[in-house]
């Protein structure tokens, strides 16, 4: 039974030296292994739509940044261009950024701009 005890005190350090967080890897720190993963043709993917398509919806105001003109929209999916639920930020002049405030329910019309985001031309409080 020693015997046992002992091989089991020497076997512990040995297990958990192997275990070591110091093994190099090829990630740099702060990369997501997620980033490696083979893509497949069955995961789908949501595509940017092409910049200028129009597009309408309704949602809620969450935040209006008169600095950068924009005005940030709950809002439901948008058939037109593809796009699911979410919450985004739109491109806005000021004049619509005079018509609504933070918590406003909205219509709203816009078209695609260039890396998938958009710009309000048209919103109204419900």
């Amino acid at each position: 039974m020693r015997t046992t005890n002992y091989l089991t005190l020497l076997a512990a350090p040995l297990a958990l030296a192997a275990c070591s967080n110091d093994q190099e890897t090829s990630e740099p720190a702060g990369t997501m292994m997620a980033d490696n993963m083979p893509m497949s043709d069955d995961m789908p993917m949501m595509e940017s739509p092409a910049a200028g398509q129009a597009g309408s919806g309704e949602g809620s105001i969450t935040e209006i940044d008169e600095a950068d003109g924009k005005i940030t929209i709950d809002h439901g999916p948008i058939a037109a261009v593809g796009w699911p639920a979410m919450t985004m930020a739109f491109s806005a002049d000021d004049e619509s950024m005079r018509k609504v405030a933070v918590g406003d329910r909205v219509t709203f019309e816009f078209r695609t701009t260039e890396g998938g985001g958009g710009e309000l031309t048209a919103i109204a409080k419900q």
